[in-house]
């Protein structure tokens, strides 16, 4: 506890200090008063055995605790970022897998206007304008197919009969 409050009293001198530096005259020389009463209590409050406070290290600032943690986790951050590199790699060549596969079924005789061969061609030009864009678009169309798979209440629309679409003002 008394670690925890120490650790406050020296942001709150630290601030002051920061305080003090931007004004002048008679707020600055009260801003240093009381940075003054501030160190001379933790003085008086700190424990009776002198030669363990003064070996010990001064508690850290929050850059230093920042500083610290990076440099730890530093080698784990390269290693996360290789593992990131090869995910868009593999992402990529999955995605032009699943596209060169759909081309194959693509029907020979299919038209011009032919739905699977639109989606395709749209998806080739998709692929040579921006290739990370392309996988965006399918990491969501496939997220969407997905949740549309797995809606187990799903309604599955069905034409009606042919002679139900018959109008009814054309009788034989």
């Amino acid at each position: 506890m008394s670690q925890l409050l120490d650790a406050a009293r020296q942001r709150r001198i630290e601030a002051l200090v920061r305080r003090a530096a931007a004004h002048q005259g008679e707020a600055r020389r009260l801003l240093e008063h009381k940075q003054q009463q501030l160190l001379q209590a933790c003085r008086r409050n700190a424990e009776p055995a002198a030669p363990a406070v003064a070996t010990a290290t001064p508690p850290r600032s929050a850059l230093a605790e920042l500083l610290a943690h990076i440099a730890r986790h530093s080698s784990t951050t390269a290693g996360l970022k290789t593992v990131h590199e090869h995910r868009s790699t593999w992402s990529r060549l999955g995605i032009d897998q699943r596209l060169h596969q759909a081309l194959a079924q693509v029907p020979g005789n299919a038209g011009p206007l032919n739905t699977q061969r639109l989606l395709l061609q749209a998806l080739t030009l998709m692929r040579d304008a921006s290739p990370p864009y392309l996988q965006h678009f399918m990491a969501h169309a496939e997220a969407l197919l997905w949740l549309e798979a797995s809606n187990p209440t799903r309604i599955v629309a069905r034409k009606a009969p042919a002679r139900a679409r018959k109008p009814a003002g054309k009788r034989p």
